[in-house]
């Protein structure tokens, strides 16, 4: 009797083991997209910004900060070229002064945007990592809209709020022939991704 009731009791213990093992391996594990959640990069929401050109040459400059200003008043967003702020050859480090802040924020600007002339080939692309403001503004380019002979134009575009890079991007003008070409495929080109990426 005795040897009977332990020889119940082991089997009841295994029983109930088994029905825990059983348990445990249906519970399906997480998939890859349960574990890692990507995340996804912010958007711009581009409402206004100081539109500062790093090129050397000053018709470069002016050609590139006029449009785009342009482009964006007519967008209804507030838009100021840095030349009306900084003077031809004056330290661009003046841009990232709290007395410039200070105008800026009057007239309703948070952003700062950096346009330089990347290059003249397609393989450029925006780096993930990138300076401050005050460091980007020591950069400038060495780069002019147009050289003979090219066919391609790469423009790179930084943007900032509180001194701080926030979003980045590439456009590439192709088969251009002409200085003139250049900023017809600029204008095209930028107004389109205004509308459909940096504004939503």
């Amino acid at each position: 009797m005795k040897h009977s009731f332990l020889l119940f009791s082991l089997l009841f213990v295994t029983s109930v083991a088994f029905a825990q093992d059983d348990q445990v391996s249906t519970t399906p594990e997480p998939t890859k997209k349960e574990k890692v959640k990507k995340k996804k990069k912010q958007p711009l929401t581009l409402t206004n910004a100081v539109i500062i050109g790093q090129m050397d040459k000053p018709q470069d400059r002016y050609s590139i900060e006029i449009m785009l200003t342009e482009m964006m008043t007519s967008r209804q967003m507030p838009a100021v070229p840095s030349l009306n702020i900084m003077k031809i050859g004056a330290d661009a480090q003046i841009m990232a002064s709290d007395s410039i802040k200070e105008i800026l924020t009057a007239k309703g600007i948070d952003t700062y945007m950096l346009v330089t002339v990347r290059g003249y080939d397609r393989r450029f692309k925006v780096a993930a990592m990138q300076e401050d403001l005050s460091g980007a503004l020591n950069t400038g380019s060495l780069f002019e809209l147009y050289r003979t002979e090219i066919v391609s134009v790469s423009f790179e575009f930084k943007f900032y709020r509180g001194g701080e890079f926030i979003f980045g991007d590439m456009i590439k003008c192709g088969s251009v022939s002409d200085r003139e070409q250049v900023l017809k495929k600029f204008r095209s080109k930028v107004q389109k991704r205004m509308d459909k990426k940096w504004r939503v």
